[in-house]
């Protein structure tokens, strides 16, 4: 309707990668030669060569940010560079595809049944979990903004505006270190703002439940009778080929195992630093003041991921408690060495967003902070976090990586879903190429 010349799509969390592949699939069934952008923070070249290019015979381009579409949007534009621009890319994708190929050896994966006989391996026989300090949901209505700018983390602030380097050493960075500076000292000036104008508001709702561990399932109970069942948490296992020495893990390894008889616990949390913000922005909008917009969003995110680092530390030294003597400063809280995680759904340890669902029901979470999920499973307001807590001072970060086609049918079965739609949940980690059903 519009006669554009270039379509671009943007994704924000891992579903968007297999909805862009749909969208470029369907713009080749319905004839369409429009150059087709891909851009966004989950987006990569090596994603869109594998993944996407492949749907749609037009041209497809991956553009690492914003400031990058100016130029490629003016090739693509232009009678004598589009040709040839589109052939490059071309050549250059076909090369991508065959290196990754070339990697993608059939021996470097196990089986589900090899993987889960190569999990972590747990004492549990000398480790009894600490019982939180109340089991059930707790929330917090108005956490002081104040508190919170002493946990923010403010390295990722300065790659929001592609300034790479570490807080606070790119502040004295030779090339990028004086637009640091005025960038941090703007947003000093606006945090002030939303500190004593209240600008913002940060609430958050943590959980804690009699959990245990069911294979690769996380079972939580409706109280510490244990004798049924609230919910079940899904959780995926690493498949890469490992040494003996090196464990496939999963979350669930880190729950006691059911047979053990050992009463364990999973936590849950949802924060967000979100609400309010968009009258903010409806203001910025008006008077078309697009850095102040950009400037607003940015530091909302950071209260909400500092919300998540401040109820963490709630969780570990009162909450739950099994940390109370911990004591780390800021420096030391961002480089996580403390006891325990807080891996979130859509993340690398859990990268699938559906299972939002049931943390958010366990939760309460729309009824008590506000924060609802689109059907793509984002959170909004987008200033959120949400996530679970493990206590087990084994617990470590991870990369589930590539699944093979045993555990995304496991992974059905265990959800109740068919094999199709597990593909779709997990197309970012397949180590196949899915069949995409045909539309009408």
């Amino acid at each position: 309707d519009e006669k554009v010349d270039i379509i671009g799509l943007s994704g924000l969390i891992t579903p968007s990668l297999e909805e862009m592949a749909t969208v470029a699939s369907e713009m080749q069934r319905q004839g369409f030669e429009v150059p087709l952008l891909i851009g966004g923070a989950t987006t990569s070249k090596v994603h869109t060569a594998l993944k996407i290019a492949p749907q749609y015979e037009g041209t497809t381009i991956y553009v690492t940010d914003a400031s990058r579409a100016v130029g490629i949007a003016t090739q693509l534009t232009s009678d004598e560079n589009n040709q040839k621009l589109a052939e490059t890319i071309k050549e250059e994708y076909v090369q991508v595809r065959e290196n990754y190929l070339k990697k993608a050896r059939p021996d470097a994966q196990f089986s589900l049944n090899e993987a889960r006989a190569n999990g972590a391996k747990i004492d549990w026989k000398d480790y009894r979990p600490k019982k939180p300090n109340f089991l059930g949901l707790r929330q917090f209505d108005d956490i002081d903004l104040k508190e919170l700018r002493n946990y923010i983390d403010w390295s990722p602030f300065f790659r929001t505006w592609e300034l790479a380097g570490h807080f606070p050493k790119i502040l004295d960075d030779e090339i990028v270190g004086e637009t640091a500076r005025e960038l941090y000292n703007d947003a000093l000036t606006m945090l002030d703002q939303i500190v004593s104008e209240k600008w913002l508001t940060a609430k958050a709702v943590v959980g804690f439940f009699p959990a245990a561990r069911d294979g690769d399932d996380v079972v939580i109970y409706t109280d510490d009778t244990r004798k049924t069942e609230k919910h079940r948490f899904l959780f995926l296992r690493q498949q890469m080929s490992r040494a003996k020495n090196r464990a496939n893990q999963c979350l669930a390894d880190f729950v006691a195992p059911k047979a053990s008889g050992i009463p364990d616990y999973l936590g849950g949390f949802a924060v967000t630093a979100g609400l309010g913000i968009e009258r903010k922005l409806e203001e910025f909008d008006r008077t078309h003041d697009d850095y102040s917009s950009i400037l607003l969003k940015a530091l909302a995110d950071r209260l909400a991921e500092a919300s998540a680092e401040y109820m963490h530390e709630q969780t570990r030294k009162s909450l739950w408690g099994y940390a109370a003597e911990e004591h780390y400063s800021n420096k030391e809280l961002v480089k996580e060495a403390y006891q325990g995680i807080r891996p979130a759904p859509g993340y690398p340890a859990c990268p699938e967003h559906s299972e939002k669902t049931g943390l958010f029901d366990v939760l309460e979470a729309s009824d008590r902070v506000g924060i609802n999920l689109t059907d793509g499973f984002a959170m909004t307001p987008a200033s959120s976090v949400s996530g679970y807590y493990f206590s087990h001072p084994a617990a470590r970060y991870f990369g589930v990586g590539n699944v093979g086609r045993d555990q995304v049918a496991d992974y059905a079965k265990r959800k109740g879903i068919s094999v199709e739609q597990a593909e779709r949940l997990l197309a970012s980690n397949l180590t196949y190429e899915r069949v995409r059903p045909a539309r009408a």
